[in-house]
């Protein structure tokens, strides 16, 4: 019997085991026998008794008895007289009226589990089932405060080079004229502590460093490439020029999150990137899109995602958000200075020699719009992309230090269709002297990009996109009387497949009008061909899957 069922019962009880004695006049034999025999005075509402109020402190129980369990009568003259002394007779009744009533339902939930016994059964061994399965994760569980998620992703790609320098064609021909395959692989083990806090170790491997796709030589801390061309999965952070690390997994990310106060969120590591501490990005266009250079939000002088030691701190509020943080590249050195050791490179945080940068970002982020403007400090890092003479000006060729802006917007429809979502960002770079002997005080670059995306391109889940702008390029040189020829113009299209929730192919080919820049020019000095000395035009099949 349920404890509430108890409860209903007590009072009866209590009566039962009273030590009362009741004479034959204090017996209502009428009321026994209603009891015992459910006559036409049973009550199924008690509003049939005319004085029961709902004022009176018992109503609420004896509307239950009466409506769950239809054991109570009253008086033939329609009253229950609640104030009367109830006799041990009266009480074995009552008890006895309701106890037949829930043998009633107990026969009808035995007849209701008799009928649907297979059923039951089956819900049982589903139940037993599920128990099973949550044991044995509980005991195979890779760890209760750490997920894995991963992604990796296969690039069949060439690319054709025309021109009109044969010289330089066959150059970059025998360089990256070849079909290669190259893979990518990045496993992020996030861990939670608070449930607000986050400790994220990625590991990642790559084998692009020699591939059509790999941009050529590394030139710079962050990765900065000569070549246009690289693709925005090519992997070859930690490698030398010339030098291909490829099938070698390394610690790609190691920094800790975690919340301080109302709004502020702190990160720092030793292992962490520039934008790993904003508040928001700037850009829809997809993070894995084709070529690199379209990865910074229009302006890779400002977003160069240097990479190394650092800290930061955001805080954001209804939309509004401001971030501040420094990166030092090489910031796990502890010379302070370049060349004081053979073969030590120096670095250091806030050294002379640290490959640093300090950066500013205000932005606002609404439910399908968002803009920001940011500042960066570099010193010894350029860049992120950019035609050689603009990114070999921002490593320290023509300059010392570079104060880079950018500004950049995002809009997104509400509901996939024609409408695209657009993504545009501008940056500008000014570069200080730092060899005389180039007299290059004041020299600048700029750069711009607009992306579209088409979300549910023709099927649902697919989504179709291109891109279109200038790589950084350098754009004037202060107080010097040189031109700079230096414009590039860079486009892709591409479509992704969405194979499963899981699995996504995409085509996409890619167009670069002259990614030498000012090389162009110096190639074709002396002539009076001012056409591009090299062009670019590449294509992959780009398969990814996340895990």
């Amino acid at each position: 019997m349920k404890l509430f069922q108890k409860l209903l019962l007590a009072p009866a009880a209590l009566g039962l085991m009273a030590p009362v004695a009741a004479s034959a006049a204090d017996l209502n034999v009428a009321g026994v026998r209603q009891y015992t025999t459910g006559s036409e005075e049973q009550v199924t509402s008690i509003t049939q008794f005319s004085d029961v109020k709902p004022t009176d402190w018992a109503y609420q129980a004896l509307s239950n008895l009466i409506e769950r369990y239809g054991c109570v009568a009253g008086y033939p003259n329609g009253t229950y007289k609640g104030g009367q002394a109830m006799t041990r007779y009266e009480a074995a009744a009552l008890l006895n009226a309701c106890l037949d009533r829930i043998t009633e339902v107990t026969d009808e939930l035995k007849r209701l589990m008799k009928e649907f016994e297979k059923e039951l059964a089956v819900l049982k061994g589903r139940v037993d089932g599920l128990e099973a399965k949550v044991g044995e994760l509980e005991a195979t569980q890779f760890s209760t405060t750490t997920k894995l998620k991963g992604i990796a992703t296969f690039v069949l790609g060439a690319n054709a080079f025309g021109g009109n320098n044969a010289g330089i064609k066959a150059q970059a021909n025998a360089a990256e004229g070849g079909t290669s395959f190259n893979y990518d692989v990045r496993l992020n083990f996030d861990t939670s502590f608070t449930g607000k806090d986050l400790l994220r170790t990625t590991l990642r491997a790559g084998n692009f460093a020699d591939s059509a796709a790999g941009g050529g030589p590394v030139v710079g801390p962050n990765g900065a490439t000569l070549g246009l061309n690289a693709l925005e999965v090519a992997f070859q952070e930690n490698c030398g020029t010339g030098f291909d690390c490829g099938d070698v997994v390394a610690i790609n990310r190691l920094f800790y999150q975690f919340p301080v106060g109302n709004g502020f969120t702190a990160t720092f590591g030793g292992r962490v990137r520039q934008d790993d501490m904003l508040a928001m990005w700037p850009s829809v266009y997809p993070a894995d899109t084709i070529l690199d250079v379209f990865t910074y939000a229009g302006a890779p002088g400002t977003y160069n995602l240097n990479l190394g030691a650092g800290a930061g701190i955001w805080y954001q509020k209804n939309g509004w958000s401001v971030s501040a943080n420094y990166v030092s590249a090489n910031g796990d050195s502890g010379s302070p200075q370049v060349g004081g050791v053979i073969g030590n490179a120096g670095g250091g945080i806030g050294t002379a020699a640290s490959q640093q940068t300090g950066t500013l970002q205000v932005g606002y982020a609404a439910s399908n719009w968002g803009a920001a403007v940011a500042y960066n400090y570099s010193d010894g890092v350029g860049p992120a992309s950019g035609t050689p003479f603009a990114v070999l000006a921002g490593l320290g060729a023509f300059a010392d230090t570079v104060n880079s802006f950018g500004l950049s917007a995002y809009w997104q429809p509400s509901t996939s269709g024609w409408v695209p979502s657009i993504s545009a960002g501008w940056g500008i770079n000014g570069y200080s002297e730092a060899n005389t002997a180039f007299n290059f005080d004041g020299v600048q670059s700029q750069s711009w990009y607009v992306g579209l995306q088409w979300a549910d391109a023709f099927i649902k889940g697919n989504a179709l996109g291109m891109a279109v702008g200038q790589p950084t390029f350098v754009s004037g040189n202060g107080n010097n009387n040189f031109s700079p020829q230096d414009g590039n113009y860079a486009w892709e299209w591409w479509y992704k497949f969405q194979v499963t929730d899981n699995i996504s192919v995409t085509p996409a080919i890619y167009y670069l009008s002259n990614p030498l820049g000012q090389g162009s020019f110096e190639a074709n000095r002396g002539t009076t061909n001012s056409s591009a000395a090299l062009t670019n035009f590449g294509g992959i099949i780009k398969t990814t899957f996340k895990f």
